[in-house]
């Protein structure tokens, strides 16, 4: 369908303040040795005990996924961090497949996720988001946006009940 989607004149910005608005933390980074100083600095990068690196170029990880035969092995991982293909301004969400993951359960059983999406990856809008997906071929993929939340318990905001308890999301370049 042909309209006007809407466009924003920085989506870097835009996709930072949609994803601190949802409970997440962008960190924008010139190159991977910043990323690294800055994924240091993190409280919960610092005191996990399994840390699960899917980004090349990054160091610190002491879990080997291809090691790794039975998902359900992974319950108890404290901090992922893994790529996404591109981001959306609008809503701050990051697309991420199991293309380069053996185990796609990672997204979700870990108590901490960062994302990294080069800035050049970041489209305005879901409408532009679809244009890029293609399904010529059997695979998962799914669009993340902020920590996993509920507020359906007793009225009251829950923070990773059915997921990771934070997001960060490092902008590359």
């Amino acid at each position: 369908m042909e309209q006007d989607w809407i466009k924003y004149d920085q989506p870097k910005q835009q996709f930072a303040e949609v994803l601190a608005s949802v409970g997440g933390r962008c960190v924008f980074v010139e190159n991977l040795g910043e990323l690294q100083q800055r994924l240091n600095e993190i409280d919960t990068w610092a005191s996990a005990a399994k840390r699960l690196i899917l980004c090349t170029g990054v160091t610190g990880g002491n879990v080997v996924l291809s090691a790794v035969e039975d998902p359900h092995d992974l319950h108890d991982l404290d901090f992922v961090l893994a790529p996404g293909e591109f981001a959306v301004a609008e809503n701050a969400a990051v697309w991420v497949t199991d293309e380069q993951v053996r185990h796609r359960v990672v997204y979700f059983l870990t108590q901490h996720l960062a994302l990294v999406v080069r800035g050049q990856e970041i489209v305005d809008n879901m409408h532009e988001a679809y244009a890029r997906l293609t399904f010529d071929s059997p695979r998962y993929g799914v669009f993340i946006s902020g920590p996993s939340k509920t507020a359906d318990i007793e009225q009251s905001l829950v923070i990773g009940a059915h997921g990771a308890r934070s997001l960060t999301v490092f902008i590359l370049g």
